[in-house]
């Protein structure tokens, strides 16, 4: 289906087919705007959504509300004025009882050329937060976002993209997934929470999701293999490692660079070759090992491969974080 750019919906694909089919071409016209998804559906659209359409439609039944001050409704124009200061065989994934804990420290940054892309290392404790969302079983070719661990008290948070599910029905997250394995084991997503402005007009300064996850064979995932605390109100130019799982990869990609300012809501990253499947990577800080965005707002993530936006994270996910960790409790 397509091709590798991030047209309209390249990081992301449609969890639920059936959805799609219900929505009317004006809404597809509307919502399928950005380009890190993929689309499990026969159905496709312009540019990067040619490979990928997958998570386009907000799901307010299946979204928290969180208090924000909303921008404009969803359109490829950012808004708003803050001041913030090759697919082998899948093999067999061993049980969370039985599976490793991730120790090794974070990603060496010596003599690492800035806006260079390589697959990021395995057996990492950063690395083995981020993991692909799938829909139906763990099999290589079915993985359509990222996701990563949230750190909180419950220990079940993920954060993606809100673009990139509107239903939980059959997603799982595998943290570290490479190669068709599951080192750490599996997770069932259970709960989507969005913010209002997202959920109700799909507010792109609001593309953040916060998911929820059963245990697995009675472990939460963050016992497994950490979690990333999040960080608001950051500096726009931050120095960040950006993860992601293209969807014709079989491993996860990582690329280090410094953000900027794209709008008033939106940060924006060089990095070469983060097309669909790469919505829902997280930004995790340098300096601090914060997660301080997720790709995916403008243009739900960019028209091209080598350009990546995040909405801002400031208030507003602190809220949506707050209400996620109260209903996970």
């Amino acid at each position: 289906m397509g091709q590798h750019r991030r047209q309209r919906s390249r990081r992301h694909r449609l969890l639920a087919p059936s959805l799609f089919t219900a929505l009317s071409a004006v809404v597809v016209a509307a919502v399928v705007a950005g380009t890190h998804g993929f689309d499990l559906s026969d159905a496709t659209a312009a540019g990067k959504e040619a490979r990928s359409a997958r998570a386009v439609a907000p799901a307010p039944a299946a979204t928290t509300a969180a208090p924000a001050s909303p921008g404009p409704a969803a359109d490829t124009t950012p808004s708003g004025s803050p001041t913030p200061t090759a697919a082998p065989t899948p093999t067999a994934s061993p049980t969370p009882a039985d599976s490793p804990s991730a120790t090794a420290a974070a990603p060496d940054l010596h003599n690492v050329a800035l806006g260079t892309t390589a697959p990021a290392p395995a057996d990492n404790r950063e690395t083995a937060t981020v993991g692909a969302l799938f829909s139906g079983s763990v099999a290589a070719g079915n993985h359509f976002c990222t996701a990563s661990v949230l750190h909180s008290d419950t220990g079940n948070l993920l954060l993606t993209a809100a673009h990139c599910l509107t239903s939980t029905d059959g997603v799982t997250f595998v943290p570290g997934y490479r190669d068709g394995s599951a080192p750490y084991g599996t997770w069932r997503v259970t709960a989507i929470h969005t913010a209002a402005g997202w959920s109700q007009k799909g507010d792109v300064d609001e593309d953040f999701a916060i998911l929820e996850t059963a245990p697995s064979n009675g472990r939460k995932v963050e016992d497994v293999v950490g979690g990333n605390r999040l960080g608001t109100d950051e500096p726009f130019g931050a120095t960040v490692r950006l993860y992601g799982y293209p969807a014709d990869a079989e491993v996860p990609s990582l690329c280090t660079n410094t953000t900027a300012q794209q709008s008033a809501y939106q940060r924006v990253i060089r990095c070469p070759s983060y097309p669909s499947g790469t919505s829902g990577g997280p930004w995790i800080d340098t300096a601090t090992g914060d997660v301080v965005g997720t790709i995916g707002g403008y243009q739900q993530g960019g028209d091209t491969d080598d350009t990546s936006y995040g909405a801002y994270f400031d208030h507003t996910i602190a809220d949506l974080y707050t209400q996620a960790e109260a209903a996970a409790s």
